[in-house]
């Protein structure tokens, strides 16, 4: 081969090279939306006592246990004690009813009237797959909001905020109409309500340092994130890169807390299995806050799922975090 071959082919190779990192710097740039670090934020605790969060995980997943379908009474005591603690924060509350296949249930709602007519909602689903302790999926999720009921209460905000208790989130309703979160943005969109956005809290307590913990839905993933099951991400479709952007700086003014963003096609396994996707449904943006469930937890839907597994101090973190993007989303929009 002769040597202005040789050269050719060296810099055909160099070229090959170069635009392979470039499409891996533009993957890594659209999908896990870098940016500054903000300056960290603590958020005062709430004058109102109320129960620590791991109290609320055992409530339900153990006191509550099984919170299926198949046991209504214990779905009654887990939406009565949602109801109680959003009273005692000082929410309107209102229970929701609606019918999944015919059979009556209700969701859990918490208004804080803000100034305008705009709303942000924050949802978690209260029932458990069947015959498991759910702490994880979702007693978790709703430990988060009812923390949250109570430090937005001491908040100051920009609009009206909405906390939604669903129900009927799991098999054999999910990705029905049945679902309670199809049920609540429907009555949203019947309304004519402006909302400005939706986060769904989905497995916010289990996390884990173990070395290659995390699971991806394609592999070439690993690249961009870490092996480490120690994180909290915000995840959406395509479409919803704004306000995923937002609710992620948000999140990390938590110090402490590693928070990263996805965004990606809705045939991606996972991107829309939770609440969240009722809303786009109606045209509302949304997004789901997650441990990323079954990527990273081996008792998904299983009776190991139990509330001895979970971190509570990131657990609360995860909280205070959507807390604040919960408060910077509503000022946004009043300034």
């Amino acid at each position: 081969m002769s040597s202005a071959s040789t050269r050719s082919t060296a810099k055909g190779v160099l070229r090959i090279l170069a635009i392979t990192c470039l499409l891996l710097l533009c993957a890594w740039w659209f999908f896990t939306q870098p940016g500054l670090a903000p300056s960290p934020e603590v958020l005062e605790s709430p004058s109102e006592p109320r129960p620590t969060m791991e109290e609320t995980v055992r409530k339900l997943s153990v006191e509550f246990f099984p919170r299926d379908v198949h046991h209504p009474e214990n779905l009654d005591k887990t939406a009565e004690y949602i109801a109680f603690q959003f009273r005692k924060a000082g929410g309107e509350v209102e229970l929701q009813p609606y019918e999944a296949f015919g059979t009556p249930f209700h969701n859990v709602s918490c208004l804080f009237d803000g100034p305008g007519e705009s709303r942000i909602v924050v949802g978690a689903h209260y029932d458990a797959y069947q015959g498991t302790p759910g702490a994880d999926d979702n007693a978790s999720g709703v430990a988060g909001l009812i923390e949250l009921a109570y430090l937005l209460s001491e908040m100051e905000l920009g609009c009206d905020v909405e906390l939604v208790a669903y129900c009927t989130e799991e098999p054999p309703y999910f990705g029905t109409q049945a679902m309670g979160s199809y049920a609540h943005a429907k009555a949203l969109h019947e309304a004519g309500i402006d909302v400005l956005g939706m986060i769904s809290l989905e497995m916010i307590g289990f996390f884990t340092d173990e070395e290659d913990s995390q699971q991806y839905p394609v592999p070439a993933l690993a690249m961009l994130y870490p092996s480490e099951g120690n994180f909290i991400a915000v995840v959406s479709r395509l479409d919803q890169r704004e306000l995923t952007g937002r609710v992620k700086k948000s999140m990390k003014k938590v110090e402490g807390l590693p928070v990263y963003s996805f965004v990606g096609p809705v045939s991606l396994n996972g991107i829309d299995f939770s609440d969240h996707r009722n809303y786009w449904k109606f045209d509302m943006s949304a997004v789901m806050v997650t441990n990323t469930a079954f990527f990273r937890n081996d008792h998904y839907h299983g009776e190991g799922d139990t509330a001895d597994r979970l971190d509570y101090d990131k657990m609360k973190q995860v909280a205070e975090g959507v807390a604040l993007a919960v408060r910077d989303l509503s000022q946004r929009r009043a300034t």
